[in-house]
């Protein structure tokens, strides 16, 4: 009879012949059904969407300067929210995974609530905090700032939607990173930014990456906050997922070409830095 000493030291005795790879069995219906359906909730729309497109048109439509602009304020925007998000998201992880104080779970909540925020009310906390009459609106007006409605408000939402995701992803690399190195330039005389420039920095380098690629992807698509926040005008705040929205209410084809443009201009972006550059920096 078998025992489960048995069983164990054949698991740590050498791989030998055919029998060196142990099978855990085939994969169980209820397991896959569900699996199956989940996978095809998330392919279905997108296949449809793919397949009533007219293809025909999306020359026209990529060449149209209303769709260039739109497509040039989301890049652009989106891009100008992620060096936001290093600049003050780095530091925030960094507080969060090794800076050890009271209320520290409650902090990390807070970054947490726009994740779970519906992007409208999202638009309403931004307007109710930079509006014109806003907290701190109300005094920069008087220095005759106005950010609700313009490009920068563009920013400001996507940044607001964006950083959670940032957050958490390079707090959860400094994380699993080991501390015991930081210990151990402290040990050797190094003070806490060197410790984080020398040590810390670079192993989170991947864990960075992956949020810059969340935050972006987020940002790229960003909706609710936006159209509350900063207005949908063509040229200055109208990004590609309000273009989309604008184009629903009249011409449905025109629409779906627009989708796919950001759909493509989405997978692509992923694609390059995922398989490219966060593959490169996780070596």
């Amino acid at each position: 009879m078998t025992t489960s000493d048995d069983v164990r030291r054949d698991l740590r005795s050498p791989a030998r012949g055919p029998r060196a790879k142990p099978s855990v069995g085939r994969a169980p219906g209820r397991l896959l059904l569900p699996a199956l359906v989940g996978l095809a909730v998330l392919v279905v729309p997108l296949l449809a969407l793919l397949v009533r497109t007219p293809w025909a048109a999306l020359p026209e439509r990529l060449t149209d300067p209303t769709v260039q602009d739109a497509l040039w304020l989301s890049l652009l925007t989106s891009a100008l929210a992620m060096v936001v998000c290093l600049l003050l998201g780095l530091p925030l992880a960094w507080v969060l995974a090794r800076v050890d104080f009271p209320g520290r779970s409650l902090l990390r909540g807070v970054v947490t609530v726009p994740l779970v925020l519906p992007p409208v009310v999202a638009g309403v906390a931004l307007l109710t905090a930079f509006g014109r009459n806003g907290l701190f609106g109300a005094p920069l007006r008087d220095l005759g700032i106005t950010i609700p409605f313009t490009t920068t408000a563009v920013v400001i939402a996507h940044t607001f939607v964006a950083l959670p995701f940032f957050v958490i992803s390079v707090e959860g690399a400094m994380r699993a990173g080991n501390r015991d190195y930081d210990l151990v330039a402290a040990t050797l005389g190094a003070d806490r930014w060197t410790t984080f420039r020398r040590v810390t920095f670079p192993l989170a380098l991947p864990g960075i990456i992956a949020g810059l690629v969340l935050g972006f992807a987020r940002s790229l698509g960003e909706f609710g906050a936006t159209i509350t926040f900063a207005g949908n005008f063509p040229g200055t705040t109208q990004t590609m997922p309000l273009a989309v929205y604008s184009e629903l209410q009249s011409d449905s084809d025109s629409a779906l070409v627009l989708s796919v443009i950001l759909l493509l201009v989405s997978v692509l972006i992923l694609t390059l830095l995922r398989d490219r550059w966060l593959y490169q920096a996780a070596r």
